[in-house]
């Protein structure tokens, strides 16, 4: 579960209110948050200017998401948005970063320098994407898409720590099969799931749809009125590349960068290596 929390907040966005709505999950009653605010100014009196608005922003944004002063702290930077969230992220040992989403499509979001596009690109940390354009709300009915791999495994397990033991809070597991009826595999992957949660002290729904992936995904978070949607996202770049953008997802082979631009509601992306079950 999520202890140590890195908010990247612009002063924009519902970033304010997705956290402010974390904060009531059991789960993460624990976690303490990371304020990081960026001036992006030159010169010394815009330097100046700038630390003032930004120490206001901070505090009005601690105001806005009700944190408790015990379990918050705050950092204001000068410099590139993307690389300063991941240089502090890693400075912290951030185990999520939490950011506002302006919801551009792949190529749009190389061309208009996404920030959020960058991170979510680059970094091996976890990622909960709000976007600016839609309405939040507490995230009471949960999705998770799973593939019947262990990554997924790992993915359904940090849903279920979410939701168990809280009441109002129902998670439904889906699995989207290649084939037009689906199929006895994709059966079993959800029967598996479903004994998993069980055994974790969850009860949930399933549901297999067949189709593309992302938008199949993406259809289930709309027809079940999805205030979450919890999917594995794993880096397959090898090691020599991590440091370099993924033209080839940014660009539309990517599931989970489709399903952070069209998804209903927030997304929260994990990074669990796949390994078979």
């Amino acid at each position: 579960m999520f202890l140590n929390i890195l908010v990247a907040d612009s002063g924009k966005g519902h970033v304010e209110s997705m956290v402010k709505m974390m904060q009531q999950v059991p789960s993460l009653a624990a976690a303490r948050f990371t304020l990081l605010h960026i001036l992006d100014v030159q010169g010394k009196q815009s330097l100046s200017n700038g630390m003032e608005r930004g120490a206001r922003l901070l505090a009005q944004a601690i105001d806005a998401m009700d944190l408790k002063p015990a379990m918050v702290s705050t950092v204001l930077r000068q410099g590139d948005i993307k690389q300063t969230v991941l240089a502090v992220a890693d400075e912290i040992n951030a185990d999520l970063i939490v950011m506002g989403s302006r919801g551009m499509g792949r190529l749009q979001s190389i061309l208009a320098n996404s920030a959020s596009q960058y991170v979510f690109q680059l970094s091996r940390r976890p990622m909960l994407l709000v976007r600016d354009d839609l309405y939040i709300r507490h995230p009471n009915r949960l999705l998770v898409a799973v593939d019947g791999t262990g990554a997924s495994d790992r993915t359904l397990q940090l849903a279920c720590d979410l939701v168990r033991g809280v009441n109002g809070m129902s998670l439904r597991v889906i699995h989207v099969s290649n084939q037009r009826k689906g199929s006895q595999l994709a059966e079993r992957v959800l029967e598996r799931a479903a004994l998993r949660a069980r055994r974790l002290g969850v009860i949930v729904e399933t549901e297999v749809r067949s189709g593309e992936a992302a938008k199949e995904i993406c259809s289930a978070a709309q027809d079940n009125n999805s205030d979450l949607l919890v999917l594995n996202s794993p880096d397959r770049r090898p090691s020599v590349a991590r440091n370099l953008v993924d033209l080839d997802k940014l660009l539309g082979t990517s599931i989970s960068d489709y399903v952070r631009v069209k998804a209903p509601c927030p997304v929260l992306l994990v990074r669990y290596e796949e390994s078979p079950i």
